[in-house]
């Protein structure tokens, strides 16, 4: 499977993904940074909400611990513009952290996640336990695979 078909596989079952009320990316940098309630929101005015594939490599570089402070909305809509912000090389945030180890410590985060997104970010770990890049990581791919991912 091609790391181009993956990527496709993610645009699809995330297209239609709004952020809703989660938490959007400024606004997760801005509750890493302690700010206040209101430079919170005031963050959050800046965050992307119906498409996220108009988030910039930039704006996911400069917020790449924002995945940290997301709720299951934030996590559902942020998710795949970080996987393919990595593929297509805009970004070297890849989010290995949060979709293996993260989703075994606080899978809650990943409950808005339906079953086509499920699939298509299994497809994208997959991928990544071969990637010579992820080595270190691949115990962890592999169990959240088998635990969270493809559990049935």
């Amino acid at each position: 499977m091609s790391i181009e078909y993956i990527k496709e596989e993610i645009i699809l079952a995330f297209q239609d993904v709004e952020l809703g009320d989660g938490v959007g990316l400024w606004e997760a940098q801005a509750i890493d940074d302690y700010e206040s309630k209101s430079e919170q929101s005031r963050a959050r005015k800046k965050d992307e909400k119906t498409n996220w594939r108009k988030i910039s490599g930039n704006d996911l570089f400069r917020c790449d611990s924002s995945l940290s402070f997301m709720d299951a909305e934030g996590m559902r809509f942020h998710v795949p513009a970080f996987i393919v912000g990595e593929i297509e090389g805009l970004t070297n945030t890849a989010p290995i952290y949060h979709l293996s180890q993260g989703v075994i410590n606080s899978p809650e985060l990943f409950k808005a996640f339906n079953a086509l997104q499920r699939e298509a970010v299994a497809k994208y770990l997959e991928w990544c336990v071969w990637q010579e890049d992820f080595r270190y990581d691949s115990h962890h791919i592999k169990r959240a695979l088998n635990e969270f991912w493809r559990k049935s």
